[in-house]
């Protein structure tokens, strides 16, 4: 008579199994709204690129890179290239500039260092509608407060309508952009001067450097990698300004203060071409890109030289 052979069991899950299976439940639904809000729309952009539709028929007609093609013949988007440009460069330097030197000075340890803190960084979390639309009074022809302080101090010839003269309007917005945008840069500034150890300044000042010297040959150095976050965020935010755009001028005079993302809802709500306002999306985003990368290898450059 043959034996039996016993039952067989099943063998024991591992529990480091069900400790990933159960950090996997956790972070599903974050993974789910990654890929439905953003990896999903990022990969979408480029098919509807190829396409021509209003956005709300049912109806697609596929014209290749025609949309693209047309890009290069689109004399108004380059313009508004042209305006980010430079209201970009404005806000490099100037902008920049300024909440370098306010950094500086808040860092030496002055009197009411953090009250000019929270000062210096109200603008940046303002709305930007909001303030928009402040700066559109005080640049107000009749009205407005820069013009009532001009006259009052005999300027009388430099008054005018500043945002709706040509030779003004993009200047007089980069301005109010500026305004609003140094308190970033200043914030992140001035968290890369307090990095800074102190001994490095003071070793200096007894070997009887001076504050300039110091500045050149510590201080720049030293604040290489924070100049470049501050650069390419820089970039990024002011290529794509918009409701500031939209609070003071909305583009005009005619296309003067025109800016691709102006550009690009115009073409998607108001002229309801859906599919080239997305191709336009994609050049911009490349734009972009390449900027950036740009940026960080000249600036990885300078800083190994």
């Amino acid at each position: 008579m043959s034996a039996e052979l016993p039952p067989s069991t099943p063998l024991p899950i591992p529990k480091s199994f069900w400790d990933n299976f159960t950090s996997g439940l956790f972070v599903m639904p974050a993974v789910a709204m990654f890929f439905t809000f953003s990896l999903y729309p990022f990969f979408n952009v480029f098919y509807l690129s190829a396409l021509e539709w209003d956005g709300i028929s049912t109806l697609r007609r596929f014209v290749h890179f025609s949309n693209y093609i047309e890009i290069f013949h689109d004399k108004i988007w380059w313009l508004s290239m042209g305006n980010a440009a430079y209201v970009t460069l404005l806000a490099l330097t100037l902008q920049n500039a300024l909440a370098l030197a306010l950094a500086w000075l808040v860092d030496r340890d002055i009197k009411g260092g953090q009250v000019y803190r929270s000062i210096f960084f109200l603008p940046p979390i303002l709305s930007g509608i909001v303030v928009g639309l402040i700066w559109n009074w005080i640049y107000m022809g009749n009205y407005g407060l820069l013009n009532y302080f001009l006259k009052a101090i005999g300027l009388d010839a430099l008054a005018r309508a500043w945002l709706a003269d040509p030779d003004t309007a993009l200047t007089s917005m980069a301005v109010v952009h500026m305004w609003k945008g140094f308190g970033w840069g200043f914030i992140i500034l001035l968290a890369g001067l307090q990095g800074i150890p102190r001994e490095l300044y003071e070793s200096a000042r007894v070997d009887g450097a001076g504050e300039l010297h110091i500045f050149w040959k510590i201080t720049v150095p030293l604040m290489i990698p924070v100049f470049i976050l501050v650069s390419v965020l820089t970039i990024l935010g002011t290529m794509q300004i918009y409701d500031l755009v939209v609070a003071t001028t909305g583009g005009g005079p005619g296309y003067h203060t025109e800016v691709p993302m102006t550009r690009i809802i115009a073409k998607m709500l108001g002229s309801a071409r859906f599919g080239y306002a997305c191709s336009m999306g994609v050049v911009f985003g490349a734009i972009l890109l390449t900027l950036s990368l740009l940026q960080i290898q000249i600036s990885k450059r300078s800083r190994v030289d």
